[in-house]
């Protein structure tokens, strides 16, 4: 699974490119994107410890972004925005938001709430080292995978594959980002290989248990979500 610090959201470029100046510079890994869509691809194919979100955004707007994302995570999100009327304050802090910082902002002050942010990030990761779903339980410290408390022995390809489809449990992942983030960005092999480690994914939590966790969605891609 790639893990980042930070998820830059921010429609304008001289920001962005300010922004990761910055970031650079304070030797935290990040990633940027454009527009509401694009963030959210981005949020859904890696992990963040924090996220700066605009709330004027073409696509999908901040506030969309921010109730979308918070369906699914709890990671630290410090909305940007120009806007100073409280009522977007309220609103953006309502719909789940951590913090709030209005443009032109001082980077001192963005970097303090960044780190604030991280800090709070990472207790939130120690407090919930566990990923549930039904009977399946995944400890993410010590990659413990237990199945109606039976101890599920994994590969750490098996596991990776199945950390990433638990992280986004729910969502319809696509083959490529499935790929992608489990086997990389460079991977020149045979995609038939993500088929090959379902299965063997499923012939561990699925079949002996009767269970169907593990769901193929046709033409697109692959779900973990509950039985109905």
């Amino acid at each position: 699974m790639n893990k980042k610090d930070i998820l830059i959201i921010e429609d304008e470029r001289a920001i962005v490119r300010i922004l990761e100046l910055e970031m650079t510079y304070e030797g935290y890994t990040f990633d940027s994107a454009y527009d509401g869509k694009e963030g959210l691809e981005k949020f859904h194919g890696s992990q963040y410890g924090l996220i700066l979100l605009d709330l004027m955004l073409p696509e999908v707007s901040g506030m969309e972004v921010c109730r979308k994302i918070r369906k699914i995570s709890m990671v630290p999100i410090i909305m940007l925005t120009a806007r100073r009327d409280i009522t977007d304050k309220v609103t953006g802090l309502d719909l789940g938001a951590d913090d709030y910082i209005t443009k032109p902002f001082e980077m001192e002050e963005l970097l303090a709430r960044i780190r604030a942010g991280l800090r709070h990030s990472q207790i939130r990761m120690t407090e919930s080292k566990q990923l549930e779903l039904s009977d399946l339980t995944i400890n993410l410290l010590t990659r413990e995978v237990l199945k109606q408390e039976d101890s599920i022995d994994l590969t750490k390809t098996e596991y990776d594959l199945l950390e990433y489809l638990m992280l986004n449990k729910g969502l319809v992942l696509t083959r490529d980002q499935i790929i992608e983030q489990v086997w990389g960005y460079d991977f020149q092999g045979d995609t038939n290989i993500l088929d090959v480690y379902i299965r063997y994914l499923r012939s561990k939590i699925d079949y002996p248990y009767g269970s169907k966790l593990i769901q193929t969605i046709r033409g697109v891609g692959y779900t973990l979500r509950d039985q109905p």
